[in-house]
């Protein structure tokens, strides 16, 4: 899908819902004043930093770099930008001019590098940000790419909508390629509530939610009708469309009833509803995949929710022996050993989870309820202040479903004392 999106001063291109790349300009003003000036930069673009008054030399360069990415000769303006940053090094909106030509020309490595300087002068810059990270994209640095649109994500991104879709994108599929699922799905979500369901948004969603840690790009051809079905009912769920979603999942597990995670994503979906259904389906993925531990702990929560403890337990137990350093795992293997009176044991698993999840609110939730039953008031106190502050911040990220311990995992139940 091909279409050019102006924004202010900031025009994107944006090639991205197939296989192809993002090509970001960020277009200068046609005649840049030769002095400071004191109005907003344009979108996303650094605001001007107080700057020596400028050279002849330099003023000429900047308008003259500025008629030349108009006129479209990018070559020419990239070389006039780095002859007045030659001049004045400190000059932010020219390496971020520079940034945007050089990326416009397909030269990453040296876009990103001019983006790392606009963000080290301007680290509250999201779009900044978001853009280094596609330059990171680009040149396969796919961990260091992660980062920077993590980063962005906790910061403003201007430039509208489209810059901001760009950078979930990349977020979504390079947390998939991470194996962080769930992570991706929760990103991804957005798509659904905006409607956008593009075939690169229904594959992105489609590699999430069967756990294919893998870059829409590197999907094998044989794979590709499994992906879509898969992430055309996520999309239906995510948009709120649950009886499509409905219909599509159970197309989706009639179609590849033998393959991992199929019948996992449909239980995952049915637990909000259907409890007892989610459970059943759930073991029917594990007669698929006998190891998937996801699908254990899942029954486990299930149980938990239902005040089933007793039948939580085994599933709790084998989940924490297959993942011991996931979090949920111990989550799930604490809070079942404390309802069924283990109070030492679930202590035990359950601080181990807060270490390996410091920032989970849920972790420290259920930490506290287990030093109230151990009478250990100060420690539960503690661990209930924190779980408040917590919650605070947990609040303005959303969760999804697909959030092992169900709907969703670490939605604590608001301030509400364990």
């Amino acid at each position: 899908m091909d279409r050019i999106v102006a924004s202010g001063l900031l025009a994107v291109n944006l090639v991205v819902f197939g296989h192809s790349r993002v090509v970001a300009q960020a277009a200068a003003p046609s005649r840049p004043a030769a002095q400071p000036s004191a109005r907003p930069a344009p979108a996303g673009q650094p605001a001007p930093a107080k700057r020596a008054a400028s050279s002849p030399k330099f003023d000429a360069l900047v308008l003259e770099a500025g008629n030349a990415r108009d006129a479209k000769q990018l070559d020419r303006a990239i070389d006039l930008y780095k002859q007045a940053l030659a001049i004045k090094p400190s000059w932010d909106e020219g390496h971020w001019n520079l940034g945007t030509a050089l990326y416009e020309v397909d030269r990453f490595a040296e876009a990103r590098d001019a983006f790392r300087k606009v963000v080290s002068a301007h680290p509250d810059n999201g779009t900044a940000w978001a853009l280094k990270g596609l330059c990171e994209f680009r040149l396969k640095n796919f961990d260091a790419a992660l980062e920077d649109l993590l980063q962005a994500r906790k910061l403003p991104i201007t430039g509208g909508r489209d810059v901001l879709d760009v950078a979930r994108y990349h977020a979504g599929i390079l947390l998939t390629r991470a194996a962080q699922f769930d992570q991706a799905l929760m990103i991804l979500n957005d798509f659904g509530t905006q409607g956008n369901e593009s075939p690169g948004v229904i594959e992105a969603m489609g590699l999430a939610v069967l756990r294919m840690p893998l870059l829409p790009a590197d999907l094998p051809g044989t794979k590709r009708d499994l992906v879509l079905l898969a992430g055309r009912a996520r999309y239906f769920q995510a948009a709120r469309l649950m009886a499509g979603a409905r219909n599509a999942f159970e197309l989706l597990v009639s179609r590849y009833p033998d393959t991992p995670n199929v019948h996992y994503s449909y239980g995952v979906f049915l637990l909000a509803e259907e409890p007892d259904k989610a459970i059943e389906v759930f073991q029917r993925e594990l007669k698929v995949s006998p190891q998937n531990t996801y699908a254990k702990l899942q029954i486990a929560f299930a149980y938990i929710r239902k005040g089933e403890y007793d039948k939580a337990l085994p599933w709790a137990k084998d989940g924490a022996a297959e993942a011991p350093t996931d979090y949920v795992a111990r989550h799930a293997f604490g809070q079942a050993l404390l309802e069924t009176g283990d109070v030492p044991a679930a202590l035990t698993e359950l601080e181990a989870g807060a270490k390996l999840a410091p920032d989970s609110p849920i972790m420290h939730f259920v930490l506290a309820k287990a030093y109230r039953r151990a009478g250990r008031t100060a420690d539960a106190e503690k661990a209930q202040q924190e779980f408040l502050r917590l919650d605070k911040l947990f609040r303005e990220a959303r969760t999804g479903s697909e959030s092992i311990g169900g709907i969703p995992l670490d939605a604590p139940p608001g301030s509400r004392n364990p």
